[in-house]
């Protein structure tokens, strides 16, 4: 008999990434270890290695004594990890003015995290006055030295206007060099720019192919989005079970629409076994999901077909 409710999907999800991303502590810390690692500056490197290994065991006082002394004597790699424990409030008082203080003498000598995280101060307006101009000049400076964080934060300035006019081929460009590197933020939103055809030429093949880099990184919104573009044949062959399969991944990571719509698939038995109990446990889960505006339809609709199901007998 026919539906007495809604079975439709949820469509793309089209909102950018919009975290500004600052340089990891432990990353940042490791990939320190190799850059000062040159002869002359063999002691230095060594305690500062100290250091890191007194960090990782979580003693950081111990690695607050180790590089205090080499960040005072102009150690660009201890001045950044300074800034971090200040940033963190790891052996220190947490202090946002001193972690910006202590990441602007490393950017100072160029050093490209210590610029992504001082730019991130400026446009979260922490330890300095909140000023995008400042931001995304950090960036560009972090950026033009390969750093993906920064090409991926630069990529954002400009796909927003954020202290720059909007320019969706700039925010394209850095996506790209970002996304080329295997950030997976700037692949995810590299395939939005396909899908929209916003700063590039629409290309649906293309935006596929991103969204499933991202995807295979583990970002729910690519797998939701690449989910649906098997569920509707876009820039790939049509295919109900790889839809089903990337929104079950989705769905794992809790992402409401992409519940939703796996919810659907058990009704309608497209890609999996139809299954009513299946579509009424994951409609539940929908329900679960906080109340957000990016929730609200996957919410309504999921308590419409709720509603249905429970007039078959469904629970």
């Amino acid at each position: 008999m026919p539906p007495d409710f809604y079975y439709g999907k949820i469509k793309m999800t089209l909102t950018a990434t919009q975290k500004l991303f600052a340089k990891p502590l432990t990353a940042a810390l490791a990939a320190l270890l190799l850059a000062c690692a040159a002869p002359a500056w063999a002691d230095d490197h060594a305690q500062f290695q100290q250091g890191y290994t007194a960090y990782q065991a979580g003693n950081y006082a111990q690695a607050l004594r180790l590089w205090q002394p080499l960040a005072q004597k102009g150690n660009a790699e201890a001045q950044f990890a300074l800034g971090l424990m200040y940033d963190k409030g790891q052996g220190v008082a947490q202090n946002d003015r001193q972690a910006a203080a202590w990441y602007q003498k490393a950017t100072n000598q160029g050093l490209a995290d210590a610029q992504v995280n001082l730019g991130l101060m400026y446009a979260n307006g922490r330890g300095l006055a909140k000023n995008y101009r400042q931001a995304a000049a950090w960036y560009q400076k972090a950026a033009n030295q390969g750093n993906a964080d920064a090409q991926f934060n630069l990529g954002l300035i400009y796909d927003n206007g954020w202290g720059v006019a909007k320019n969706y081929r700039q925010a394209a460009a850095w996506y790209q060099k970002a996304a080329n590197q295997g950030n997976a933020d700037a692949q995810y939103n590299l395939g939005l720019m396909y899908y929209n055809g916003q700063g590039v030429a629409q290309n649906y093949r293309q935006a596929a192919a991103w969204y499933q880099k991202a995807a295979n990184q583990g970002d729910a919104a690519a797998q939701f989005n690449l989910g649906l573009m098997y569920d509707n044949g876009q820039g790939v062959a049509q295919n109900d079970q790889q839809a089903a399969a990337w929104y079950q991944k989705a769905a794992n990571q809790g992402h409401a629409k992409a519940q939703y719509n796996l919810g659907v698939m058990y009704f309608n038995g497209q890609g999996v076994a139809r299954n009513y109990r299946q579509a009424a446990a994951w409609y539940k889960k929908v329900l679960a999901q906080p109340d957000t505006p990016e929730n609200a339809e996957a919410k309504a609709l999921a308590r419409e077909n709720l509603q249905g199901l429970s007039k078959r007998g469904v629970r």
